[in-house]
């Protein structure tokens, strides 16, 4: 292959792509739980925040135009991330036990260990869950419920259902588990062995993690306790909010 895509043929350059689109595919996922924090605020300001997403690009470029060019680079990414990520646990299954000590280069080859087995674990699980999320609140798949542009109605309908919100509450924590470990062996992955960098990654690794954690498992908890509900808006909820407000706004 040509310079520099030679480079992803090697086992170090499949090591920077997976941990520069695990890099990205963090971002998102931090931005996407922040974004979803408009739930607490009410069915108009999550439904405003989705139309927002849309309107990206203002007039600039056509509407969605610009949400579906960084839908299909997140796809990119995953698909990417899995790749690199399947190719290298194969090649570190056919070495031998001499060379994967040798590559730690004296690092904690315990934990490194440890994580590289519970990624081949709680990366399908992770797959199997979007799959699962999109089908739920994008796609609509899964309820006759479902009401297109209408993200507060969906989420209250869904998390509503107790087994929905354990599969949710699940699959976050087996995201946390992959977000600790893929951040704590990220550093290693682009080479960096510093004592000063080596003492912070158990602590940032434990932050994001917890961070989006304790985000992500605020929704389902919420819906199921009751704080977040529709019994003060008729259905569908958000979109019949985001109406009202708008013609409050044309009237004055």
């Amino acid at each position: 292959m040509p310079f520099p895509l030679d480079l992803y043929q090697t086992m170090v350059g499949k090591k920077w792509v997976m941990a520069l689109t695990g890099v990205g595919l963090l971002g998102f996922v931090l931005v996407h739980m922040i974004g979803n924090l408009h739930l607490y605020e009410g069915p108009v300001e999550i439904h405003e925040y989705a139309e927002a997403l849309r309107d990206l690009g203002g007039h600039i470029i056509p509407r969605t135009y610009l949400l579906w060019a960084m839908r299909l680079g997140l796809i990119a990414m995953f698909a990417l991330h899995i790749h690199s990520a399947v190719s290298l646990s194969r090649a570190s299954a056919l070495s031998s036990g001499t060379a994967r000590q040798k590559y730690q280069g004296g690092q904690d080859y315990v934990a490194v260990n440890f994580a590289s087995r519970t990624m081949r674990w709680t990366g399908p699980i992770i797959l199997l869950y979007i799959v699962f999320h999109l089908a739920d609140l994008t796609w609509g798949n899964r309820s006759d419920d479902w009401v297109r542009g209408d993200p507060y109605h969906n989420v209250v309908i869904s998390m509503g259902n107790v087994g929905v919100a354990a599969i949710y509450i699940l699959a976050n924590v087996v995201l946390a588990v992959h977000i600790f470990h893929g951040v704590y062996s990220m550093f290693q992955s682009l080479g960096v062995n510093n004592p000063k960098i080596n003492g912070i990654r158990r602590p940032l690794a434990t932050g994001l993690a917890a961070l989006i954690l304790v985000g992500n498992l605020s929704f389902p908890l919420m819906v199921q306790f009751g704080l977040i509900d529709e019994d003060n808006c008729e259905a569908p909820c958000g979109l019949t909010g985001a109406a009202e407000a708008h013609a409050e706004e044309a009237a004055q």
